[in-house]
C-alpha cells in the first residue's frame, strides 16, 4: 500500500504541470489569451460546421438521394447556419478584437478582465449547450434532439404543437446565452477603445482596426436586444401560455420575422465590419502604402452602421407587405451599397501605385475584393422587390450570402490568420502551404457557389431535402458538391500549417511585415503585461515613424 501511495503521489506531481496549465487557461483574464481562447473555440465549431456543410451537400449531390433522413437534414440545415453564424464568425471575431485592439491602442488590457472572462465563457457554454441536443433521444445517428427549425426557427415553426420536446428549447436557450456574452463583450470594446487610449492617440490617429470594432459593438448593443427579447417571448410562449407568436390566439408570426430579422440583416453588417478591419490594416502594409482617404474610410463605416438598421425587412418581401414598405426597404437595401463601394475604391486606392506584395495575406485579401464586389452586386439584385419575389426562396439567395459569408468574411478571416500569427505565437506560417489554401480554397469556393445562382434562376427552392430528377438542376449540384470537397481539402492544409508551423515554423520575431502599428513594437507573443512603459504616439503609423524617419510619408496624420 506505501508503494501504491508513492506511485499516485508520484503520477500526481508529473501531472501537475498541465493541471497548473490547463487552470491558468481557465481562470484568465488576460485579454490575449481570451482572444486565443475564441479563436480556438470558432475553429473547433467551424469544422463541426463544415462537417455539417458537408452532409448537406452530399445529401444533395444526386435526384433523390437518401444520404441521410428528411429529419436529419433539417437538423443538420438548422445546426450548420446557426453555428456558422453565432460559433464561429461571431466568436472568432471578437477574439481578434479582444487580442489587437488593447495591443493597438497602447493599452495593457480591456477596461474590464473580468467581465472579458465572463463573456467568453458564456458564448462557449452556449455552442456547448446547443451541441448536448444531439445527445438526447435516438442519440448521434437520429440527431438526438437537436433542432430543425432553421437557423432563423420562424413562428409557428417553434410552437409546441409543431416542435415538440425540448429541441427548440435548446436552440432558443443557447442563442439567448450567446447574445449576453455578446453584449458583455461589446460593451468592454467600447469602453477600452473610447477610455484607455494611449497617450497622443486621438480618435483621429486610431487605427482603422479599433474604429471599425468601435462601430461593430455599438451594432452590437442595439441589434443584439430585439433577437434577446424575441427569445424570451418564445420561451413565453411555450412554457407560459403567451401567444406572441400564436396566430390563432391574436399573435402573428410576422412579429417573429420583424424581431428576428432586427438582428439578422445588420448581423451581415456586425459580421463583415470587422472583416473590413483586416483589410484595411493587411492592404497597406502590403502595397507599402498609407490607407487611401483616410476619414472617408470612418466615415463610411459610421454610415453603415446606421443605414443598416433599416434594411431588416427586405428579407421579407414576400410576407405580403405593404407598397410603401417594399418602397422602403428597396431604397434603403441600395442605399447601404454606397458607404460599402467606398470601402472598395478605397483599398483599390491604396493599391494603386503601391509596390504590392503578393504574400498570403494579401493574396486573400485581392479574392476577398473581387467576390465581395460580386456578392455586394448579387445583393442590390435581391433588394429589387419584384425580384427578391421570384427568386427569394431560391438557391439564388443561398449562393449570394455565401458569397458574403465564405467569399468576404472567410477570406478576410484567412488573410487575418496569416497576417497575425507569427505576432501570436511567433511562428512564421509556410507560404508555400499558404498558396496553396488560397488557390485550392478560390478554385473549391467559386465551383461550389457560382453554379448555384443557376438553378436558383431554374426555380430550385432553398431548404429542400431531395428534388426530382429532369429539372437541369442535377449538373449543377455535383459541380457544388465538388467544389465543397475541395474548399474542405483547402481547410485542411490550412489547419495542418497553423500545427506545423507552431513546432517547425522558422522565428517571426517582432515585426516580420515591417508593418506600422503598435502591435508590432512588441515580443512575438506579446508579454503579458503588453508594454514595459506605455508608448506616446504623435501620428497614425507611430511605428512606421520610428523605424522610417526619411520616409516622406513619415508623421501622416
Amino acid at each position: 500500500m506505501a508503494s501504491d501511495a508513492i506511485a499516485i503521489r508520484a503520477q500526481g506531481v508529473a501531472s501537475r504541470p498541465w493541471v497548473e496549465l490547463v487552470h491558468e487557461w481557465i481562470t484568465t483574464v488576460d485579454h490575449k489569451r481570451i482572444g486565443i481562447l475564441y479563436i480556438v473555440y470558432a475553429l473547433l465549431f467551424l469544422v463541426i460546421g463544415g462537417i455539417e456543410a458537408m452532409i448537406l451537400r452530399i445529401q444533395l449531390i444526386v435526384p433523390q438521394n437518401n444520404f441521410v433522413s428528411p429529419q436529419v437534414f433539417n437538423r443538420m440545415f438548422t445546426m450548420h447556419g446557426t453555428t456558422m453564424i453565432f460559433f464561429v464568425a461571431m466568436p472568432v471575431l471578437f477574439g481578434f478584437a479582444n487580442y489587437f485592439v488593447p495591443l493597438m491602442i497602447g493599452a495593457r488590457d480591456m477596461a474590464f478582465p473580468r467581465l472579458n472572462a465572463f463573456s467568453f465563457w458564456l458564448s462557449a457554454f452556449s455552442g456547448f449547450l446547443l451541441y448536448f441536443s444531439f445527445l438526447g433521444g435516438n442519440g448521434l445517428y437520429g440527431a438526438g434532439t437537436a433542432p430543425d427549425v432553421g437557423w432563423w426557427a420562424y413562428a409557428p415553426l417553434t410552437a409546441r404543437a409543431f416542435s415538440p420536446g425540448h429541441s427548440s428549447d435548446y436552440w432558443t436557450i443557447a442563442v439567448l446565452v450567446a447574445g449576453f456574452g455578446s453584449v458583455a463583450t461589446a460593451i468592454n470594446l467600447i469602453a477600452t477603445i473610447l477610455c484607455l487610449r494611449c497617450p497622443g492617440m486621438k480618435l483621429s490617429r486610431m487605427p482603422l482596426f479599433a474604429w471599425l470594432n468601435l462601430v461593430m459593438s455599438g451594432m452590437v448593443l442595439i441589434t443584439i436586444t430585439p433577437l434577446s427579447a424575441a427569445q424570451i417571448m418564445l420561451l413565453i410562449d411555450r412554457y407560459l401560455g403567451g401567444h406572441f407568436f400564436d396566430t390563432q390566439a391574436g399573435g402573428s408570426a410576422a412579429i417573429w420575422m420583424h424581431f428576428f430579422w432586427i438582428f439578422g440583416h445588420p448581423e451581415v453588417y456586425i459580421l463583415i465590419i470587422p472583416c473590413f478591419a483586416f483589410m484595411s490594416e493587411v492592404v497597406p502594409v502590403f502595397s507599402r502604402k498609407p490607407i487611401f482617404g483616410y476619414p472617408v474610410m470612418v466615415g463610411a463605416t459610421v454610415t453603415i452602421g446606421f443605414v443598416s438598421m433599416s434594411v431588416w425587412a427586405h428579407h421579407m418581401f414576400t410576407i405580403g407587405m405593404s407598397s410603401p414598405a417594399n418602397a422602403f426597404f428597396t431604397i434603403t437595401s441600395m442605399v447601404v451599397g454606397v458607404p460599402t463601394g467606398i470601402k472598395i475604391f478605397n483599398w483599390l486606392g491604396t493599391m494603386w501605385g503601391g509596390k504590392i506584395q503578393f504574400k498570403t495575406p494579401m493574396l486573400f485579401c485581392i479574392g476577398f475584393l473581387f467576390q465581395f464586389l460580386v456578392a455586394g452586386l448579387t445583393g442590390i439584385m435581391l433588394a429589387c422587390a419584384p425580384f427578391d419575389w421570384q427568386l427569394g426562396n431560391s438557391y439564388f439567395v443561398v449562393a449570394h450570402f455565401h458569397y458574403v459569408i465564405v467569399g468576404g468574411i472567410l477570406f478576410a478571416l484567412f488573410a487575418a490568420f496569416y497576417y497575425w500569427y507569427p505576432k501570436i505565437t511567433g511562428k512564421m506560417l509556410s507560404e508555400t502551404l499558404g498558396k496553396w489554401h488560397f488557390w485550392l480554397f478560390v478554385i473549391g469556393f467559386h465551383l461550389t457557389f457560382d453554379p448555384m445562382h443557376i438553378p436558383g434562376l431554374l426555380g430550385m427552392p432553398r431548404r429542400i431535402y431531395t428534388y426530382e430528377p429532369g429539372r437541369g438542376w442535377e449538373i449543377w449540384n455535383l459541380l457544388c458538391t465538388i467544389g465543397a470537397f475541395v474548399q474542405a481539402i483547402a481547410t485542411l492544409i490550412f489547419v495542418g500549417n497553423m500545427i506545423y508551423s507552431y513546432f517547425k515554423g522558422r522565428d517571426a520575431g517582432n515585426d516580420p511585415w515591417d508593418a506600422w502599428t503598435l502591435e508590432w513594437s512588441v515580443s512575438s507573443p506579446p508579454p503579458s503585461y503588453n508594454f514595459a512603459v506605455i508608448p506616446i504616439v504623435s501620428s497614425r503609423r507611430p511605428l512606421w515613424d520610428l523605424k522610417h524617419p526619411e520616409d516622406p510619408d513619415s508623421q501622416y496624420e
